[in-house]
């Protein structure tokens, strides 16, 4: 029977909440590695980017709700929130397409320390199947059911062209795979119970584009007229 991840939001926990929690665990896990045994809920807002009321009540949800006069046990919190997001026990994980970003994801050592552990790779071209990649050998995506069932595989990873990045979806979750991270420039369509997280590259630059033009635009010749303002 294949493990997979727990799903915080079924437990009460708002989605914004939930995605706000990884964030905390970084910055909780640097002041970890500086030595830091407290913070209150000023400076720990502050090194995650958001208002203190905020970080208070999304911790309120784990029932964490620090001591006054002391603010929150780093540590404690850590394992708090690592054990919220399941990062507590070991998730495997395959990726299939290992072009410049699979292979980027497959040697990025970072997994490892956090809970993941890259346990396949897999690609449908010839001259990509057979070779070495982050010390796994790339199997041949014909595999992937095997493959999933093998090696316990709880997180499918899409690298794979757009056209592709369905019926790889497909096969992921007639495998029973149920937790899909999908890098194709592409919206999936999966079944009622299946967990699909997209990442977007083009359009994360596109909105920092738009910022960055409205940026300029405010610094530029006409910006007092937009503002409203008379000009002399």
């Amino acid at each position: 029977m294949i493990s997979r991840p727990p799903r915080p939001r079924e437990r009460g926990i708002p989605e914004a909440t939930v995605a706000r929690l990884p964030v905390y665990l970084r910055a909780l896990q640097a002041l970890q590695d500086r030595g830091t045994a407290t913070i209150s809920s000023e400076d720990l807002a502050g090194a995650a980017g958001v208002n203190s009321a905020k970080l208070r009540k999304d911790l309120s949800h784990l029932g964490s709700y620090g001591t006054r006069g002391v603010g929150y046990e780093v540590e404690y919190l850590v394992y708090q929130i690592s054990r919220e997001l399941g990062l507590t026990q070991d998730w495997s994980v395959a990726i299939v397409g290992i072009g410049n970003l699979g292979r980027a994801l497959a040697n990025y050592g970072g997994f490892g320390t956090r809970g993941f552990r890259i346990a396949a790779l897999l690609d449908a071209d010839p001259e990509v199947v057979g070779r070495s990649v982050a010390s796994l050998d790339v199997r041949h995506i014909d595999n992937l059911e095997e493959v999933v069932r093998d090696k316990g595989v709880s997180i499918g990873v899409i690298a794979t062209p757009a056209g592709s990045a369905q019926g790889v979806a497909d096969r992921f979750v007639e495998a029973g795979v149920t937790s899909i991270l999908n890098f194709a420039p592409v919206v999936l369509n999966v079944p009622d119970g299946v967990d699909v997280r997209k990442v977007d590259l083009s359009i994360e630059l596109q909105i920092l584009a738009f910022h960055a033009q409205r940026r300029a635009d405010g610094d530029g010749p006409g910006a007092a007229e937009r503002a409203g303002l008379e000009v002399t």
